[in-house]
């Protein structure tokens, strides 16, 4: 009894044993960074290929397909961001057995939704072609996207675990690799069958089945050698109720926070295809702009996540506070720098996405409010992070409510008045409000937890 004591202090000193410096900062942000910039990379590959077919009504259906596509697996997002900060709580306390279970747990969740998923891609299709309705020639690409897609379902779900596992542990050098593989494979295979071969938007879709299927059996295989090493964990600590329902009711509100999220941009996309085929393709274009700079400031989110998930575990208020701080500090650096590159360079990018004329000169217009997007939401991502790092989930879901039911407003508001300028300042608005209302309860959640 006295040496499993011991043994309990000792492996909480260890899980207490570290500090938050720029260096550790940067070890996750920078290489999460790259990786996260080759999905966005990805979406204008994809945008391009399709892009030199010099139809815009399949450039609007791959843009409402992929939006589709997200609404279905960006609410199971908490496979990654859920595990991330569990797996980092597990390592700030020294349980090491705690971390594999998470990890098991969370890939029987994507098994399960997985397959589900995939046995209802027609419904889908239908569904989101209901939902955008867009005209013919737009609903007929996004459906044959989607019904592809989705065979993908149970691959990137794993995928989720799988990352959520190596960044909750503050492996980026792996998570780099592993996003590296996925996405490398899809922006290959993308190019060959989507243009070479004229596969056009299903050549889209097999490539991205194609890339999570390899970065899944590959991710499996280097954690499967690791706990094949590790000490043997029971089958009834995966299985365990209380640590099941623990997880259920933090993804529950990360996916209700997700869901509303990606709300927000299904109507931020329905919104654009009524004001014409051409400005729906046009924002399609901007969108990608705006995930260039999400993407660029996830790396710092991700680190804020496994810090302040490890300080949480290892009871360290220094620490998390200084992980709050550096992240902060790191991430308006690299807002302001995304932004003024989307200035400069932009119209070049958008030279080569598309050969569309008509597309070009609406992207043009309408470049500054994507440009701009970064510094908006530079607070948002940072305080996503933290929160889901604390597992302080029911907060962030409350937060991102109020923030849907603003934007809401000011869509209904700005829109009919502005037209497409309205429409991009109420995205301005949503991504204000979710920041700066995570930031004003961060100080009472900090007194609380420690």
């Amino acid at each position: 009894m006295g040496k499993r004591i011991l043994d309990q202090v000792s492996a909480a000193a260890n899980g207490r044993s570290f500090v938050v410096t720029n260096r550790s900062v940067l070890a996750i942000a920078v290489p999460m960074t790259l990786a996260y910039l080759t999905t966005p990379l990805l979406g204008i590959v994809d945008t391009a290929v399709v892009g030199q077919l010099g139809d815009a009504a399949l450039l609007g259906g791959l843009a409402a397909g992929a939006l589709v596509f997200d609404v279905v697996f960006t609410s199971f997002n908490f496979l990654r961001s859920g595990t991330t900060g569990l797996v980092a709580q597990a390592l700030g306390r020294g349980d090491e057995l705690e971390e594999q279970a998470v990890f098991w747990r969370a890939v029987l969740i994507a098994v399960v939704a997985g397959i589900v998923f995939a046995a209802l891609a027609p419904l889908v299709a239908i569904a989101g072609q209901w939902f955008m309705s867009a005209e013919p020639r737009v609903s007929e690409a996004m459906a044959v996207y989607i019904r592809i897609r989705l065979l993908a379902a149970p691959f990137s779900l794993i995928n989720y675990a799988i990352l959520g596992y190596v960044l909750g542990r503050g492996e980026g050098g792996l998570g780099l690799m592993l996003q590296l593989v996925l996405n490398g494979i899809n922006i290959a295979l993308c190019i060959l069958l989507g243009l070479e071969l004229g596969w056009g938007v299903a050549g889209v879709a097999w490539a991205t089945v194609t890339g999570e299927f390899v970065a899944m059996l590959l991710g499996l295989a280097i954690i499967g050698r690791r706990f094949w090493a590790a000490p043997r964990l029971p089958r009834h600590r995966i299985l365990d109720l209380s640590a099941f329902l623990r997880m259920m009711s933090l993804n529950r509100d990360i996916m209700i926070r997700s869901f509303s999220l990606l709300a927000a941009f299904a109507l931020f996309t329905r919104q654009g295809a009524q004001f014409g085929t051409v400005t729906l393709a046009a924002n399609a274009v901007l969108m990608n702009f705006f995930l260039i700079a999400g993407y660029f400031l996830d790396g710092f989110a991700t680190a804020a996540e496994q810090l302040a998930g490890r300080a949480v575990g290892a009871r360290a208020a220094m620490q998390f506070r200084q992980a709050v701080r550096l992240t902060l500090f790191w991430g308006f650096g690299l807002a302001a720098t995304a932004t003024l590159v989307l200035l400069l360079g932009g119209t070049d990018l958008v030279a080569l996405i598309t050969t569309s004329e008509d597309v070009r000169a609406v992207v043009d217009i309408y470049l500054p409010w994507a440009a701009f997007t970064a510094l908006s939401g530079v607070l948002a991502f940072q305080m996503d992070g933290v929160f889901i790092g604390a597992t302080w989930s029911r907060d962030m879901r409350n937060m991102m409510l109020l923030s849907f039911l603003v934007f809401s407003a000011a869509l209904l508001i700005l829109a009919p008045a502005f037209g497409n300028h309205g429409l991009w300042a109420a995205l301005h608005v949503f991504l204000l409000v979710r920041g700066f209302s995570l930031l004003a309860i961060l100080r009472v959640r900090m007194r609380t937890a420690f």
